[in-house]
């Protein structure tokens, strides 16, 4: 859905302000105004931080912070565990709310999304109308966030940033000099740590600098993806404010933080077991297969890497998908301390799409399987369907995985 009007976008980003720590403040009161923490394992002073709240982050609490090492910097910092449930149904109940001002809604993870008021707001001033947002998820949901205001997605969602909590920022093509190019090349939304070490070689030290570099040059170091950063670093995005896009997917992966530090090669493959099964059930759910799988790994040190590979065939069991996973870790594991793992499946297709081709590689694995498949069918036709059973497939769990799918995990 579009607009009809050829004028400028108004389009918000609505940033949730620290949201899991704010929920637990929302239900349990008595944490309020406190130094609060939300981890994954909290007796455990290696268990890591998700997330914390302002009042921790004043003392230097950070995400992806062990336990330990947050409690030294803030001894008086609680921990509570994460109840990802009751977080969806907060976050499902904001985007139902962004609903009633308009359907112009894309959501983007579980605590921010895109809205496009451009027709709205011919009856109302749009940085009112974002006070009246932010003031109603306040008073029903008692859960803080930030708004961008501005003519494109990008610059909604780095306005957005720049005042937190409760803050509202617009943010015009015409203020890019004065409020948004000082920053840090870092801080833009884009840039990654390894992007930004590429950029610092070519001398962009801040937005400015990409903006006003030769955009062949920055696309000659960063492909495509250097283009777009030129792009927006000068204000301009086209994308839309796609209502739909939250259906649509390019992979479905999931991630855990071991509860301490291994080497242990069963404890790896256990886990890996556990992150297959997370994301065959999730391809069911959407009835798709993948053809390329990637592993991420983080080490002890924090150092993470990420290895893909793409495979001869279509995969949706859990047990190929552990096996290519494993396969893919013996091959790339550094023998160090892993702390987390994770699994993605992409090139993903419909299952009715996927049609499998009996090239030289895949005939003698489906070969070799012919024998089985012909005494299954005789014993289906002499006692019936019933009597394979498949195993049930486990309740799905909600995870700290941030792909679009959370909406229905």
């Amino acid at each position: 859905m579009k607009s009809g009007s050829s004028r400028s976008k108004i389009i918000f980003h609505i940033d949730m302000n620290s949201f899991y720590a704010s929920v637990e403040m929302a239900d349990h009161p008595e944490l309020r105004g406190k130094p609060l923490a939300i981890a994954g394992n909290p007796e455990e002073r290696k268990g890591v931080i998700v997330t914390s709240s302002y009042e921790a982050r004043k003392y230097g609490v950070k995400t992806t912070m062990l336990v330990g090492e947050a409690k030294r910097l803030c001894p008086s910092l609680l921990i509570r565990r994460p109840n990802f449930e009751r977080y969806k149904e907060v976050s499902q109940a904001m985007f139902s709310l962004l609903r009633e001002v308009t359907p112009m809604v894309q959501p983007v993870s579980i605590d921010e999304g895109y809205i496009d008021v451009t027709d709205v707001a011919s009856s109302h001033y749009p940085p009112d109308l974002a006070k009246e947002i932010q003031q109603r998820i306040y008073q029903e949901l008692q859960v803080p966030c930030s708004i961008g205001i501005a003519p494109n997605k990008f610059l909604a969602k780095m306005a957005s940033d720049m005042k937190k909590p409760m803050g509202i920022t617009i943010l015009r093509k015409r203020d890019l000099s004065r409020k948004l190019w000082p920053l840090p090349v870092r801080d833009m939304n884009g840039v990654g740590e390894k992007t930004n070490e590429k950029l610092k070689k070519i001398g962009i030290e801040t937005i400015e600098d990409l903006a006003t570099k030769e955009e062949y040059e920055v696309k000659a170091l960063l492909g495509i993806n250097g283009q777009k950063l030129h792009q927006r670093a000068n204000g301009f995005d086209d994308r839309e404010v796609d209502p739909e896009a939250i259906h649509s997917f390019k992979s479905i992966g999931t991630s855990t933080t071991l509860p301490e530090d291994t080497t242990s090669e069963t404890h790896i493959n256990e886990t890996f077991r556990k992150l297959a099964d997370k994301v065959e059930n999730r391809m069911k759910r959407k009835n798709v297969v993948g053809q390329q799988i990637q592993i991420m790994i983080r080490y002890n040190n924090r150092k993470t890497v990420t290895r893909s590979r793409s495979l001869q065939e279509y995969v949706d069991k859990r047990e190929d998908i552990w096996r290519e996973a494993v396969d893919l870790f013996e091959e790339h594991w550094n023998q160090q301390p892993i702390r987390l793992l994770g699994i993605t499946l992409s090139e993903l297709v419909e299952r009715t799409e996927a049609v499998e081709q009996l090239n030289l590689f895949s005939y003698e694995w489906v070969a070799e399987k012919e024998p089985l498949y012909k005494a299954m069918e005789e014993l289906r036709q002499k006692y019936g369907e019933g009597i394979f059973h498949k195993a049930k497939t486990p309740p799905a769990t909600i995870s700290t995985s941030f792909q679009k799918d959370f909406l229905d995990d």
